[in-house]
């Protein structure tokens, strides 16, 4: 288990790989037992578990609601600093069609999105750097829930996440099924977009099916409202700008009534852009287009704009760093410095808009299909070849942004300077 089919490089690595099986068993648990957000206490209640035998010197809970935070402080202190790395630990609401051992075992949740695996990284993370303890600072690993829609990183922020742990900056990663085992995928700018709901309610005036004329149809209403609103990205947005409009669902009527015209229709959708001014660009377009269809064929509609995750951007010193230390583990070849941002969205982004940091890519898809299956899919299971790797990225992280006094200058120095003094500590476990 602990062997894998790629080069990685340093002593992090091997010293991890030799606990590989006790990760692997560690993220098969959480898989078996999913948890939705701002649920997770048994999640947290094992990773507080798995803290605790590891030897760190602080375990935080309660954090954000079922949020965990654990304190591991290094060899030497002198430098002050303080860096954050954080992972995800909630399931979503859907149904496992997987039939292995470890699969869910609660109807309706699952981890499709590889959070049991990000945790588990990160566990790794924490008990290599309590063994080791080759840093001058302090490490906070930071455990977090509800990321999928609940905005876990925003609770945490808002319950005193960083006022507690003034980190210097702070990382993340997400497993990518898209990319090969033992690659890593970052760049200096946008990641991931900003994710925002619509509710568009069409009103109109219902009626008999076989007499339209008397009435004023709200589903065709809607159906040019579909048609329209595309004209919004081909025609409002540069071409070298980005975003998305997507009307995903259409609820009017009665399907048993397949005569009655309904008085009303709702659609409901998502926007996604990267760029504040055309995000607020297309909301102020949706407005007009829905509104104007609606009145020119004789109805109303009213748009509700809902802001839910703004763009996860990356820092340029920090991404820049991050790809460094990736380049010692992986090689140069092996990690992409200008990865593609993806339309999706992650909450990480509240934290990136109070500190300075970066989100990574980690490459778990192999060719022989395993850890290929893309995100939230009923298919989708975490690579667990790649938890070593994973970890070894968290901790290089902090031993390289943060190095023993007496080592030689790293890339630490192309990252944001201030040093923020340290709040005391409280241990809540």
């Amino acid at each position: 288990m602990s062997k894998s089919r790629y080069k990685v490089h340093g002593p992090a690595f091997a010293h991890i790989a030799a606990f590989h099986p006790e990760l692997t068993a560690l993220r098969r648990d959480l898989h078996a037992h999913p948890e939705l957000g701002f649920e997770e206490v048994y999640t947290a209640k094992r990773v507080v578990e798995s803290l605790k035998v590891c030897g760190v010197d602080e375990v935080h809970t309660g954090i954000g609601k079922t949020g965990v935070v654990a304190v591991i402080r290094g060899r030497q202190t002198g430098s002050g600093r303080m860096i954050g790395l954080r992972a995800d630990m909630d399931a979503l609401p859907m149904t496992e069609h997987n039939d292995f051992a470890w699969k869910s075992s609660k109807p309706g949740m699952m981890h499709g999105c590889g959070h049991d695996g990000h945790t588990a990284m990160l566990v790794g993370a924490a008990r290599y750097l309590a063994e080791t303890r080759q840093f001058d600072g302090t490490a906070v690993l930071i455990f977090q829930p509800g990321e999928e829609g609940f905005a876990g990183a925003k609770a945490m922020i808002e319950d005193g996440l960083f006022e507690r742990f003034p980190v210097n900056s702070v990382f993340a990663m997400h497993n990518w099924p898209q990319m090969r085992p033992g690659t890593v995928g970052v760049n200096p700018g946008p990641m991931m977009a900003s994710a925002d709901r619509i509710t568009i309610e069409v009103t109109g005036k219902g009626g008999h099916g076989a007499h339209p004329y008397a009435t004023v149809d709200p589903v065709l209403v809607a159906a040019h409202i579909i048609t329209a609103v595309q004209s919004i990205v081909s025609r409002n947005v540069r071409a070298i700008d980005s975003a998305v409009i997507s009307l995903c669902s259409m609820q009017a009527g009665d399907p048993g009534a397949f005569s009655v015209i309904p008085g009303t229709a709702r659609l409901i959708g998502t926007v996604r852009t990267f760029n504040p001014e055309v995000q607020a660009m297309v909301e102020k377009r949706l407005h007009e287009v829905c509104s104007g269809v609606a009145l020119g064929l004789g109805a109303s509609a009213h748009l509700n704009y809902e802001r839910i995750y703004p763009a996860t951007i990356n820092t340029r010193d920090e991404a820049r760093f991050a790809m460094e230390v990736a380049q010692k583990l992986v090689g140069h070849d092996h990690v992409d410095r200008n990865m593609d941002p993806s339309m999706g969205a992650e909450d990480f982004s509240f934290m990136l808009q109070v500190k300075p940091g970066a989100y990574l890519r980690l490459g778990q898809g192999a060719d022989n299909g395993q850890g290929a299956c893309f995100l939230h899919n009923s298919r989708y299971d975490f690579n667990d070849e790649v938890l070593p790797l994973g970890a070894a990225l968290h901790a290089s992280l902090i031993e390289q942004g943060m190095p023993l006094a007496s080592e030689p200058t790293t890339p630490r120095q192309t990252l944001s300077q201030s040093t923020p003094s340290p709040t005391p500590a409280r241990s809540d476990a």
